[in-house]
């Protein structure tokens, strides 16, 4: 019987990484659904297994931690074997003017969101190589393709993400490792009502309307699906997607359009 190939999604815990999580363990994967927090890990691992499938809850897994990612890697390669697929999609996005953004601030964004993907991809590439036919996907967003107000630790980091895709694509390319950038849009996320929230505030507008301002900025009128990102990540994810590397894909109705 042919193992199921491994798949190490990190920030699974909510949003977009449980929705990735979810959509590689329907597609066959077996799945390491890794973050920080115990209680939304657990819940989805265990819905996964509900469902006929396997999955492992990596609880305390800090992507600013190189040894708790070190640890968490080494657990996961125990349960499953060998990575065949890293998914990095921990992140957070606070929001405040540039002269009000402090440094603690920048640090930790970027720690967190761009400095994470590296530790983690470094800590489990040897892994991949092992594994064969091997999958990068680092969740970036259209905040790495072009700018925002209010956002600039969070729109540099996400550059650096998408840089940082090309660089390791090129380095990669000469063997069976793709790595790929997908970009969502704003997307109906536990991150996305944490915005709203803050707009509401500073505006006096209802969370609902400043929803939907975000919504505007969609050329469809809408938020993004986590599901929707689940599916592109699938897809480069495939063996049909094996000359697909180095690309940062726009999943974001048009707001942004690559070429």
């Amino acid at each position: 019987m042919t193992r199921r190939r491994h798949a190490l999604v990190t920030g699974a815990g909510s949003g977009i990484g449980k929705a990735v999580a979810l959509r590689l363990a329907e597609a066959g994967h077996a799945v390491s659904l890794a973050g920080r927090r115990a209680a939304p890990l657990e819940a989805a691992a265990a819905g996964i297994a509900a469902s006929g499938g396997e999955a492992l809850a990596l609880a305390g897994f800090d992507v600013t931690d190189g040894a708790a990612i070190e640890a968490g890697v080494g657990r996961a390669v125990e349960a499953f074997g060998d990575i065949a697929v890293l998914v990095n999609c921990a992140g957070e996005a606070p929001s405040a003017p540039f002269e009000k953004t402090g440094a603690d601030v920048w640090h930790r964004v970027l720690a967190t969101n761009l400095t994470g993907v590296f530790l983690t991809a470094q800590a489990a590439l040897p892994s991949i190589r092992r594994a064969g036919a091997g999958r990068i996907v680092n969740i970036a967003s259209t905040a790495g393709l072009t700018g925002y107000a209010y956002v600039s630790a969070y729109c540099a980091s996400k550059h650096g993400v998408v840089g940082l895709t090309r660089a390791l694509a090129l380095e990669l390319a000469r063997t069976d490792i793709t790595v790929n950038a997908v970009c969502p849009g704003f997307t109906d996320t536990p991150l996305l009502d944490a915005a709203a929230r803050t707009i509401a505030g500073k505006t006096g507008r209802s969370p609902q309307e400043a929803r939907a301002s975000l919504s505007r900025g969609n050329p469809q009128g809408r938020l993004v699906a986590p599901e929707e990102v689940a599916h592109a990540v699938l897809w480069l994810a495939s063996p049909e997607a094996a000359s697909i590397t180095g690309q940062a894909v726009a999943v974001a109705g048009g707001e942004v359009m690559t070429g």
